[in-house]
């Protein structure tokens, strides 16, 4: 999916537009850190713009530019642990634990 025309420098990680929780937390652990890193750096930047982006529209009924655009800045949450904090992609000191989201707010 095509991301707005103000946010194309992020179409280089288009990869990261996943529409629910197991599908990017897969990918987060399918990445390496310099990946997550180089994305980290580039999707951060924006994301107080990509929000004010799709803020402008009701959550129910989005066009699929500000869809996509939203998926990167939730994938951009679900890598910001690993980058900031724990340095790896995997929760340190986890184990086997595992967490399972029942409802997304909207694919």
């Amino acid at each position: 999916m095509p991301l707005p025309t103000d946010f194309a420098d992020l179409e280089p990680y288009i990869d990261w537009d996943l529409a629910t929780e197991p599908e990017r937390y897969a990918k987060r652990l399918a990445s390496t850190m310099p990946e997550m890193q180089q994305f980290y750096n580039a999707a951060f930047p924006r994301l107080e713009d990509a929000i004010a982006y799709c803020d402008k529209f009701d959550l129910d009924d989005l066009p699929d530019d500000a869809r996509t655009l939203m998926h990167l800045m939730q994938s951009l949450v679900m890598v910001s642990f690993p980058v900031e904090v724990w340095k790896q992609p995997r929760v340190p000191d986890s184990g086997a634990a595992w967490a399972e989201i029942t409802k997304e707010p909207v694919v």
